[in-house]
């Protein structure tokens, strides 16, 4: 009955989806060409041999795992790597990273229709779905296929179980389908015992692994060489009133400093006009990354409105702040610039990587700050690398460990 309902109001999204779509190209939000792949309309072929499928929602989930994929892209008994997700960041990041066999598609929409057409077309050996992406529909139809479907880095937040635990008996039909789970902590390990999963294994979070996925050009160069002129403090994966919380804290950092540069780098680029407004309205100055302007003199603020670019600001960045933590969104993943050697500061809502940061504050990474006077002081202009010695040391060890469980179900199940 539930999974009834569940496709009846896919059916009525889908038949307002031609202005929900319009809408979301106007915000800049979908591919104004590839937004059809969401509609199970595949723009490209498989291809003959053995196809691996991973699928994350969005950029976090497709950039942990990359190190994995890359392993497989060079695997010569792996003839096609599929890789889904759902966002147009995503996308944008994937098109930088040079894939020898693999590709990617939109994932779509969870229609038990497009499903099946997803399935006949692509015919996966083995699915990977990444962190806590759950699909009724498409996991329905891989096990009808009887393919081996795997939830690699899973996660599964208090608050989701919750959720699933109101509708118990659905749940546990959908959440059984899963054939192994590589779990990232041991929460998640009793949320998913208690949720039906017949095989788990702890594996470790694959965010602390990390990847050089950006390319530096003669321009990018010319450019970063005039940050090393200034201090900086960088403000990353920021949401709606917290470019603004940046922007008083450099205010304040620039009564003490003269030569102090903060650099915002928005979770969602389409809102750039508003925050450039935002920013002037104190009386600031900002530049963004598209205007190409090549000097940085007289700058407040440079916002970096351009996809996959954050490793090159996060490479001399000192201190970071990490969004999605003043307001309530969980917060976003530190670990990518605490790699680089940042030190790392958040505000007090961080359910969504709370394991995480309780590494990095046994590290002395980390601070939780609340006010634009706290970031102020809790800035540092000094890396501090012999910490994230430990970090690479452990993503190392999560990497060799991952590979070497997931080569069980690749290799010798498939």
């Amino acid at each position: 009955m539930i999974f009834f309902i569940y496709q009846f109001l896919l059916s009525i999204i889908i038949f307002l989806s031609p202005f929900i779509i319009i809408f979301r190209i106007f915000k800049n939000k979908e591919d104004k060409f590839r937004f059809k792949e969401k509609f199970c309309f595949i723009s490209k072929q498989r291809g003959s041999g053995k196809l691996i499928w991973f699928h994350g929602s969005s950029v976090g989930e497709i950039l942990s795992a990359i190190p994995i994929i890359k392993k497989y892209d060079n695997d010569k008994s792996i003839n096609r790597i599929l890789i889904t997700s759902s966002t147009l960041s995503s996308s944008k990041i994937l098109e930088k990273i040079k894939f020898k066999k693999t590709i990617h598609q939109f994932y779509p929409i969870d229609h038990i229709l497009f499903s099946k057409k997803f399935l006949e077309h692509w015919k996966p050996d083995i699915a990977i779905f990444l962190e806590s992406e759950i699909w009724p529909s498409m996991f329905r139809s891989i096990k009808k296929r009887g393919v081996r479907l795997i939830l690699l880095n899973a996660r599964i937040t208090k608050k989701s179980f919750n959720r699933w635990s109101i509708i118990k008996k659905f749940s546990y039909s959908i959440f059984s389908l899963i054939d192994k789970a590589y779990t990232q902590n041991s929460e998640t390990n009793y949320f998913l015992k208690k949720l039906k999963v017949k095989e788990i294994t702890s594996t470790g979070n694959l965010k602390f692994i990390g990847h050089d996925s950006f390319v530096t050009n003669r321009a990018d160069k010319k450019l970063f060489s005039q940050f090393k002129k200034y201090k900086t403090f960088v403000a990353a994966s920021t949401h709606n009133t917290e470019e603004l919380f940046a922007a008083k804290t450099h205010i304040l950092l620039k009564k003490k400093l003269k030569n102090i540069i903060t650099i915002i780098i928005p979770r969602h680029v389409n809102r750039v006009d508003q925050i450039i407004s935002q920013i002037n309205e104190l009386g600031l100055n900002v530049i963004s990354r598209k205007s190409n302007k090549k000097k940085l003199d007289n700058i407040d603020v440079y916002l970096v409105d351009t996809f996959g670019e954050s490793q090159k600001f996060y490479k001399f960045a000192t201190t970071v702040f990490l969004g999605g933590s003043i307001i309530k969104r969980g917060g976003q993943n530190p670990l990518e610039p605490a790699r680089f050697g940042a030190k790392i500061l958040h505000g007090p809502n961080i359910d969504n990587f709370r394991d995480v940061y309780k590494y990095l504050n046994q590290l002395k990474i980390s601070s939780s700050i609340n006010s634009p006077q706290q970031c102020a002081n809790s800035i540092i202009f000094k890396k501090n690398m012999k910490k994230v010695k430990k970090m690479k040391y452990l993503g190392t060890t999560i990497l060799k460990k991952t590979l070497n469980e997931l080569d069980k179900s690749i290799h010798n199940e498939i």
